[in-house]
């Protein structure tokens, strides 16, 4: 890892403005990837590896389930591989069934929780057999899955189910695993690595937490950098093959839904509404989904019932992301401000200090 700069999620964010060719944009626009035609190709055909590698071939009809910038990628991946391939964006379980029956799929690319959540609605709701919808792939991209949840979708599916480690800002392949006890298997070499969570530098330990970085070496605007991807991932002692998969998050995004929230975006905004002295960001995975909950405390007596101020906090937050936060208010005044929290029922989010996480 010989780059001269290393960059952040924040880092894409500033250089938006400038970047050219097609940004693949965050959606809640916290960042741009940007792509030139030679870079959409070799994401595009890296994606394609991808499905060759979950086992889906020419015969298969694919329909992908995520939100953009990932949507149209995997989409059009899928049509290069499969006999067709649709888009259907991260749509309502019953709009999404429709689909799948619609257009006779035998692929899903969506989320783990989102797969789960599908899953238990078929059962739950829709009193359905998942076996009638004859898929024969499930794959997964774009969140930390909860333990057993490949052997469990493929118990129930009848169907191979893969993981693939997608790059966090473009949302292109980058490695798979067929099981969640595997490493991830790049598929291609050069372009994903561990760093040290407290320096700008190759992880060097026999084991312990390390970040999986970007190196686009061949990237018409970011060759020359190491791109932190906020995935962090627990080194096993001894040799090993593959890149180890990720188990937690760091720093100043947290991962939702699938998606990054921006804590800076939220203290900005909670800072422009009187009488808040402080936050926790609570999020859990008590079912199938992921929740989050903002839990506000105000610094006078008076705010703590006032419908307008909880209704302008859920106006503020509805602006910076897409993912659904409830906000709770806390009865008790707490006059002394102190800095915003997270706290991460999950297991997920280390912190946001890299180097206070690392000692």
């Amino acid at each position: 890892m010989s780059a001269t700069r290393w960059l952040t999620r924040d880092d894409l964010g500033t250089a938006a403005r400038t970047a050219t060719g097609l940004l693949q944009v965050a959606p809640d626009a916290s960042g741009a990837w940007p792509l030139d035609a030679g870079d959409r190709a070799a994401a595009l055909d890296l994606t394609v590896q991808a499905l060759a590698a979950s086992g889906v071939g020419g015969d298969d009809r694919v329909v992908v389930a995520l939100a953009e910038p990932a949507g149209a990628l995997w989409a059009l991946a899928g049509a290069e591989a499969a006999a067709a391939s649709a888009s259907a964006g991260p749509r309502g379980r019953m709009r999404l069934h429709h689909a799948l029956r619609t257009l006779g799929a035998t692929t899903l690319v969506t989320t783990p929780t989102g797969a789960m959540d599908f899953l238990a609605r078929l059962h739950l709701e829709f009193l359905l057999d998942p076996l009638d919808l004859g898929l024969r792939h499930l794959v997964l991209v774009g969140e930390i899955a909860s333990r057993r949840t490949m052997a469990h979708l493929a118990g129930e599916f009848e169907a191979r189910v893969t993981e693939v480690y997608v790059n966090p800002f473009s949302g292109g392949a980058l490695a798979w695993r067929g099981s969640q006890d595997a490493s991830l298997t790049p598929l291609t070499g050069g372009v994903l690595g561990l760093a040290s969570l407290d320096k700008d530098s190759p992880f060097e330990g026999s084991a312990g937490l390390a970040e999986l970085v970007l190196t686009p070496s061949a990237h018409s605007a970011l060759d020359g950098t190491v791109v932190r991807t906020g995935h962090v991932a627990q080194v096993p002692g001894g040799p090993g093959d593959g890149v180890p998969a990720p188990s937690h998050t760091v720093g100043d995004h947290v991962l939702v839904r699938g998606l990054w929230l921006s804590l800076p975006r939220v203290e900005k905004a909670l800072s422009k509404i009187d009488g808040v002295s402080a936050w926790d960001l609570a999020v859990s995975r008590q079912g199938t989904l992921d929740a989050a909950t903002l839990k506000v405390s105000f610094n006078r007596a008076g705010l703590i019932g006032n419908p307008m101020w909880r209704s302008r906090i859920e106006q503020s937050l509805a602006g910076l992301t897409p993912v659904k936060l409830k906000v709770e208010v806390d009865g008790e005044v707490a006059e002394t401000a102190r800095p915003g929290t997270v706290t991460d029922a999950r297991g997920h989010h280390l912190g946001r200090d890299r180097t206070a996480i690392a000692h």
